[in-house]
């Protein structure tokens, strides 16, 4: 099992300085890299407070500043908003300005409101479509004198310049969760990223099976599959209970944004009141600190072990989750300190 760490600028209200946020997302991606982790991954959202991420390249180049061995990846660029040849030659850039530590996750995106504003009247099954088309094109961009002809992309013979440090360009992984999506992303020789969200060991097997069931199907190597999770390794009892509150905070702004039908104001979403966060039963502290990666050392330890026993190669620490910085990083110490040497 190898591990990364999944991050962001969360900004929950106008009175904190956007240099500060970035200051302490740069200090995470240090402990990251620090501590032996393999990767960490950012991913791009639009006019959101609720996560900073305007372009991910743009991060990844400036962690590389700060960082010496971690592999750098996006998690995940929204395909629709990317013509394949600025993806393809963006990506080879900034895998040139890194010395070859890109990665890149590719999605269709998740959010009707980067798609109302960005590219208005697109949905997800189209911006899916938009993403099957976009991510063959990228390492024939690389490979140069790529020309297509497709439902939503043409362009005659191209090159991407620059080319990528990387022989064959940066590895893609596909963010999937149905079964066509699985089969899309093996049967083209990418890895995969599952998100399971608040949905626990049930959803975690069940992606775990489309993801063989893809392999079974496919007559070349098997790709990897990475684990994405919200994670918090606590000291006792009451700092797990308030970790399942914050995350059962997180998780209601986190289903409104998704829902799209709260006003919107300086990027921020209106605030839920204690009892629109209560209401969810889906949400329920009690539940996500069951479902979610959660416990003390020695029980998150036990939990990545049933994953690794089903069959995932990587487990990315999501640490989004509108906890103080503090709490952050002491999770994550605990993280790297007490669990990830039981998987050395």
């Amino acid at each position: 099992m190898e591990f990364s760490l999944f991050a962001h600028m969360e900004r929950l209200d106008v009175d904190e300085p956007h240099a500060k946020l970035y200051e302490d997302f740069l200090g995470l991606c240090r402990m990251a890299d620090e501590g032996g982790m393999r990767a960490v991954w950012t991913g791009e959202h639009h006019g959101m407070e609720f996560t900073i991420a305007p372009n991910p390249f743009l991060s990844l180049v400036d962690i590389a500043h700060h960082t010496k061995t971690l592999r750098l990846g996006t998690g995940t660029v929204i395909a629709p908003f990317w013509h394949p040849i600025k993806l393809a030659g963006e990506a080879a850039a900034a895998d040139l300005m890194t010395g070859g530590r890109i990665e890149i996750g590719i999605a269709r995106g998740a959010y009707s409101y980067e798609y109302e504003r960005l590219m208005p009247g697109l949905d997800a099954w189209t911006a899916g479509q938009r993403m099957r088309e976009t991510a063959p094109l990228l390492r024939r961009l690389w490979a140069g004198d790529c020309a297509h002809e497709g439902d939503f992309y043409s362009f005659p013979a191209t090159t991407s310049a620059p080319k990528p440090v990387q022989d064959g360009g940066p590895p893609i992984w596909i963010a999937a969760r149905d079964p066509n999506s699985h089969e899309f992303g093996v049967h083209n020789g990418f890895n995969i990223q599952v998100t399971p969200l608040w949905m626990g060991m049930e959803e975690i097997t069940s992606l775990m099976e489309r993801f063989s069931a893809a392999c079974a199907t496919h007559a070349g190597p098997r790709p990897k599959i990475m684990l994405l999770h919200h994670t918090y390794v606590g000291t006792d009892d009451d700092d797990l209970e308030r970790a399942g509150r914050e995350l059962s905070r997180y998780y209601g702004y986190f289903g409104a944004w998704f829902q799209n039908k709260r006003p919107v104001s300086q990027g921020l979403i209106a605030p839920l009141s204690e009892a629109e966060i209560a209401g969810n039963p889906l949400y329920a502290p009690e539940k996500l600190m069951r479902d979610l990666t959660i416990g003390t050392a020695q029980q998150v330890i036990d939990r990545i072990r049933a994953y690794e026993d089903l069959g995932y190669d990587e487990f990315s620490l999501w640490i989004d989750s509108g906890m103080s910085i503090e709490r952050k990083r002491a999770s994550m110490a605990r993280f790297i300190d007490e669990v990830m040497p039981a998987f050395a």
